[in-house]
C-alpha cells in the first residue's frame, strides 16, 4: 500500500509517517518503480503498535526499545517487557508529584491575589515571583488599594 493508505488506516499525516522513518521505528517494504513508498502489513501493523505505545505514554526511545523486543521475542522474557512498563508507571508517578507541586504553588499564588481592577503595581504575584518569596493568601476587600 501506498503511504496515503496507511495515513488512512491509521488516522494520522504523511509527516508522522515520515517522522517515525526518520527515527527509524519504520520503514517501508519496498520502493515502486515510480520511487513511491510501499508498505506491507506488517508495517502497517508496526506503525499501530507506535501509535500505541506513543497514546499509553512511552518516549521515541521506550518505544524503539520495545520495537526491539517485539523484533526478536524470543530473546526477550515477559518480565523484561513488565519491567519497562512498570518504569514508565513510576515515570508518570514522579510527573504527577511535580504537578501536583506546580498546582499547590500556583493555587497560593492564586489566592493571594485579590485579581481585582487595581495597577498591576502592587500584584502580590507578581512580587512573590520577583522576589522569590512565599505568598500570603490576601481577604478581598472592597476599599483595598493594593493586591
Amino acid at each position: 500500500m501506498k503511504i496515503g493508505e496507511l495515513v488512512k488506516r491509521h488516522g494520522v499525516s504523511v509527516d508522522t509517517i515520515r517522522f517515525y522513518e526518520k527515527q527509524k521505528l519504520l520503514s517501508p517494504s519496498a520502493r515502486s518503480e515510480a520511487g513511491y513508498r510501499l508498505y506491507n502489513e506488517a508495517d502497517s501493523q508496526r506503525l499501530g503498535f507506535i501509535l500505541r505505545a506513543k497514546s499509553v505514554g512511552f518516549s521515541l526511545q521506550q518505544i524503539r526499545e520495545l520495537l526491539q523486543i517485539e523484533d526478536n521475542k524470543s530473546e526477550w522474557q515477559c518480565a523484561d517487557v513488565k519491567d519497562k512498563v512498570q518504569h514508565k508507571m513510576q515515570d508518570i508517578e514522579q510527573q504527577i508529584a511535580e504537578l501536583r507541586r506546580f498546582h499547590q504553588a500556583l493555587q497560593q499564588l492564586d489566592d493571594a491575589c485579590c485579581g481585582g481592577p487595581l495597577s498591576a503595581t502592587e500584584c502580590s504575584i507578581l512580587a512573590a515571583l520577583e522576589k522569590g518569596q512565599p505568598v500570603k493568601p490576601e481577604h478581598h476587600h472592597q476599599e483595598r488599594t493594593s493586591c
